[in-house]
């Protein structure tokens, strides 16, 4: 199921999706926009299809990938991805990732990244949104405590941090 806030929206991977990247096949249909791949996306990706062999579908879990909004016919042109890491643990906490492609940063999108993956947490029924980034990526940071997200620990160069939906 999509979920949109203008000017973003986040489009659940499918297991056809996420089998075309890992075998290097970009599709142009999927309009990337200065760039893609993340170095993390194939490690992603790989543990998806494992979870949906072993389990299912996850969803509203697993990955998804981040489109500018359309204002007309078709998709606008894919950004970035956000992984969601549940189900929810026994807090009831999911962690969450963000990437944007270098082309799409500084615009102001992460934030609406952010909060429309905390809308997908909390309709799936998490209590607790969980992220962790670089110490030193200051602007990630930023988005997320502007989401609501507090610092809660640090943990070999990374900053941990949550928020109670």
């Amino acid at each position: 199921m999509e979920t949109a806030t203008r000017p973003i929206a986040l489009h659940p991977f499918t297991v056809a999706d996420a089998e075309r990247l890992l075998e290097g096949r970009v599709d142009p249909l999927d309009g990337w926009e200065g760039g893609y791949s993340f170095t993390d996306e194939p490690e992603l990706l790989a543990e998806y299809l494992r979870t949906v062999q072993r389990d299912g579908d996850p969803a509203p879990f697993g990955p998804y990938l981040v489109r500018r909004h359309a204002d007309g016919p078709g998709e606008g042109a894919a950004i970035g991805g956000v992984n969601l890491f549940g189900p929810p643990d026994e807090r009831g906490a999911v962690e969450f990732a963000f990437g944007l492609v270098p082309a799409a940063r500084g615009e102001g999108l992460a934030h609406h990244v952010v909060d429309a993956a905390l809308v997908v947490l909390r309709d799936a029924g998490a209590a607790v949104a969980r992220a962790e980034c670089d110490i030193a990526n200051l602007p990630a940071r930023r988005v997320l405590e502007e989401a609501g997200l507090v610092e809660v620990g640090r943990v070999d160069g990374q900053v941990l941090l949550e928020t109670r939906l």
